[in-house]
């Protein structure tokens, strides 16, 4: 199934609109994080080259995510980071033996097909009834960068000196319909390396831009 991340510039042409399609999200953000001791969601003033367009940034396939989940918290334990074939019930084991560390993952305690990431810097996933019912937990794009560059090396990739992102969708995709093909990359970790860029150039943005990450 397909993924599709979004970028939502936290722009005031955008955020004080009364037509702002996000108002009721950031909201719920903003309250979830002062809740916590947190800075609310940021909102910047309009400059040249931004604008309250948002537009997608990277696409991938669900089952691909969950094989990067899966070699960070290998990583994170201490564990070798071997390639798979496919994902087995060692994935589950994982995450069950080790739920209280996949708790605190920006990366893997993250609903799949909804939710945010906002360019706040905290600690570990935020989680509330209210949040639940709605897009799941809110992560930071602080915290998911962070995670992305401590797994790189695992899966061959310089965080440093990383390859080009692939290319965004040149159109949204829905949950049914099959992603796009990994394109192979003579890696084992070709899966792992696909997702990991995708979501690297959209953490990247976020904060370089002061942007929403939006999966969908």
């Amino acid at each position: 199934m397909a993924c599709d991340l979004w970028l939502v510039p936290l722009v005031d042409v955008l955020c004080h609109s009364p037509d702002n399609p996000f108002a009721e999200e950031i909201a719920v953000f903003d309250s979830v994080l002062s809740a916590s001791g947190l800075p609310t969601v940021p909102v910047y003033a309009y400059m040249p080259g931004l604008s309250g367009d948002v537009a997608p940034v990277a696409g991938f396939d669900y089952e691909a995510l969950h094989f990067l989940r899966r070699a960070y918290l290998l990583q994170v334990c201490g564990l070798p980071v071997e390639p798979v074939g496919e994902l087995g019930g060692d994935y589950e084991q994982l995450l069950e033996m080790f739920e209280a560390t996949a708790q605190q993952s920006h990366l893997v305690w993250h609903y799949d097909h909804a939710g945010a990431y906002v360019p706040v810097d905290f600690p570990a996933p935020l989680t509330t009834d209210e949040l639940l019912e709605g897009g799941g937990p809110l992560g930071s794009s602080y915290g998911l960068l962070r995670e992305l560059e401590f797994v790189a090396p695992s899966i061959g990739i310089d965080p440093a000196n990383p390859p080009a992102a692939p290319l965004p969708p040149d159109r949204p995709t829905s949950l049914e319909e099959p992603a796009a093909p990994v394109p192979h990359d003579g890696s084992p970790f070709a899966r792992e390396r696909h997702v990991w860029l995708g979501l690297h150039a959209a953490a990247v943005r976020s904060l370089a831009q002061g942007s929403m990450i939006i999966l969908s």
